[in-house]
């Protein structure tokens, strides 16, 4: 069975671009795939998801990514994991940079698009949300996972 193509709607997500291309309701909730674009230099807030595992895939530009004690550059074709249950951020080292993040089970599309109907700028309305899709807020952008 296969599904008509998928033109996803561009979501102001935190500093980034977010279209959700496979909602977790179209696969039995196995996993959600999302593209994100970003400015060089952005850097979301460190957090944990709790129920899933996000994986990272780079379309354009450069990530680094903060994965508890490990720190790794992903340019395009390059792809890392940030297990469920593991402290983790990234920063963008490119104007441009693009990447998918696949995570598995489903539940992340859903924090993307409620975070992005949402007011901005308010960190505790962001941590509310990120809760309710078993996603802690750590720190602030810039703060590592190796400052806890």
């Amino acid at each position: 069975m296969t599904s008509d193509p998928v033109k996803p709607e561009a979501l102001e997500f935190l500093d980034n671009i977010a279209r959700v291309h496979v909602d977790g309701e179209a696969c039995g909730n196995a996993y959600g795939l999302v593209e994100m674009s970003a400015p060089k230099d952005d850097m979301p807030p460190l957090h944990v998801h709790q129920r899933d595992d996000e994986a990272f895939y780079m379309l354009e530009g450069c990530v680094t990514l903060f994965v508890g004690e490990h720190t790794v550059e992903l340019e395009a074709g390059e792809c890392a994991l940030a297990p469920r249950g593991v402290p983790h951020t990234y920063r963008a080292e490119t104007d441009g940079t693009r990447w998918l993040v696949v995570g598995s089970p489903a539940g992340f599309e859903g924090f993307v698009r409620e975070a992005a109907a949402a007011p901005a700028g308010d960190p505790g309305a962001l941590a509310d949300t990120a809760a309710r899709y078993g996603i802690e807020i750590l720190g602030p952008p810039g703060m590592l996972p190796t400052d806890v």
